[in-house]
């Protein structure tokens, strides 16, 4: 019995690892002197977001640039001036709202004249933006148990995907739909200005002919 479940407990700890995403590392890009950088993200509602940048430079640590995140509502969500001081980091964290589901928007904006900055992002999204370590001292869980409750987080983040999905497909062709009936409409009434004009061309015709006794 014990040999069953020690290949039963494999056997998950394998699945949990087949089907929970890799966490993504750091991206790094370059900040032009006097230039903006804007990057995006696609988040769904009910989703906790965690952010840390870091930012340097070749001549001085100073990074002198601003960072804001926002809303697809246009709300700023995190505001952070580091022109006049020497603080070379940052963090942000916030949960997404039902009536804010879209596109969240982080931009870093260079103060230098001359030099560019090298600027690290680390946007974790969902069940990678938990504290496991945190989680498992909390309620005194370790190992396969663990692994399960991140397999658990995993399959409801990737139900939740796969809902979020199915409702802007129902959304896309509810739209599609709306838009084909409009260019049928659009489609009908041109047919019938056309049959019009054409018939009132004709009637002129007949009544030039008539009037010049053509016909």
């Amino acid at each position: 019995m014990k040999l069953k479940w020690a290949a039963a407990a494999a056997h998950l700890v394998a699945l949990a690892i087949l089907v929970r995403p890799e966490k993504g590392a750091a991206m790094w890009f370059n900040l032009p002197a006097g230039g903006t950088k804007c990057l995006s993200e696609q988040i769904y509602s009910g989703v906790l977001v965690l952010g840390e940048y870091f930012s340097f430079s070749g001549s001085d640590g100073s990074p002198a640039m601003t960072v804001q995140v926002k809303s697809p509502l246009g709300n700023i969500l995190y505001e952070k001036d580091h022109v006049n001081n020497n603080v070379t980091a940052g963090r942000f964290s916030f949960t997404t709202t039902t009536e804010a589901a879209g596109l969240y928007v982080i931009c870093f904006r260079s103060y230098r004249t001359s030099v560019n900055s090298t600027v690290s992002l680390d946007w974790k999204i969902g069940i990678f933006a938990k504290d496991w370590d945190s989680i498992a001292t909390t309620e005194k869980i370790e190992g396969l148990e663990l692994e399960l409750r991140k397999l658990e987080e995993a399959t409801k983040a990737i139900r939740q995907s796969t809902l979020n999905l199915m409702i802007k497909d129902v959304r896309m062709q509810r739209m599609s739909n709306k838009t084909n009936a409009k260019v049928a409409r659009y489609s009908l009434v041109s047919l019938g200005v056309c049959i019009l004009i054409s018939a009132l061309q004709v009637w002129q015709l007949k009544r030039f002919f008539r009037n010049k006794r053509l016909l």
